[in-house]
């Protein structure tokens, strides 16, 4: 039996051009297979657009296996991948875990990372703190197995997905740390960042310090900031 269909070019030059004709095929219930002759797709090849637009309008994707999960979960997040880094599996103990999270808090590239199921909730619970609530992620569960599963949203909503428990093998993708202009963080972020660096071990003076410099404030601004909080809270 010959296989039905017909073969499309997509490439740099025109997936912006034939991404809405071919979602508009997908939600007609056809099947669209995304094949390069090098490389992955979406990863530093065609492909992005089409997956970002394939998720937002509900579209399922899968993968068939890569060469590795961070690729497959990369493909699959709908998150940007022109640009990206492999953190591995996050330190065990709370302190390390926000510290080394801490040290890519303002990094501009996609993050991903391994997990384990038992340990997820509380590494989605580090990532909105460090990286805040509204932070888009995605946790891609059980790649090109039966159980596949990609869950995406904002790290708070996927932190309170994770407490009910989650099982099988986990690769985490978490979108970079978007560009500010100096000055344009407002108090309660602020606020967050000196709290993120005195729980990771900090004195409250080197946090403050730390923190009006990350964001090219004065740290009479940023000391206020933790004092109107705290006040607040009295």
């Amino acid at each position: 039996m010959t296989p039905r269909g017909r073969i499309v070019s997509y490439f740099e030059g025109n997936e912006s051009a034939r991404t809405p004709d071919l979602v508009e095929h997908l939600l007609g219930g056809a099947r669209v297979l995304l094949v390069t002759d090098a490389g992955m797709p979406s990863v530093s090849d065609p492909g992005y657009r089409l997956v970002a637009a394939a998720v937002e309008k509900d579209i399922r994707v899968t993968a068939v296996p890569g060469p590795s999960a961070v690729l497959t979960a990369l493909a699959l997040s709908g998150l940007p991948v022109d640009r990206f880094c492999f953190e591995g599996f996050l330190p065990r103990k709370a302190g390390e875990r926000l510290s080394r999270l801490r040290e890519v808090a303002e990094e501009r590239r996609t993050l991903v990372y391994f997990e384990a199921p038992h340990r997820l909730d509380d590494t989605l619970a580090a990532m909105a703190e460090v990286f805040g609530t509204d932070r888009r992620a995605a946790v891609c569960r059980e790649l090109t197995k039966t159980y596949e599963e990609v869950r995406r949203g904002p790290l708070g909503e996927l932190a309170e997905w994770a407490a009910e428990g989650v099982r099988g093998e986990i690769t985490v993708v978490v979108t970079g740390a978007p560009e500010r202009a100096p000055g344009e963080l407002d108090a309660a972020e602020l606020v967050r960042r000196v709290r993120v660096r005195e729980e990771a071990g900090e004195r409250r003076k080197e946090a403050i310090a730390a923190v009006a410099a990350e964001a090219g404030v004065p740290k009479r601004e940023v000391f206020d900031a933790v004092v109107a909080a705290k006040n607040a809270t009295a």
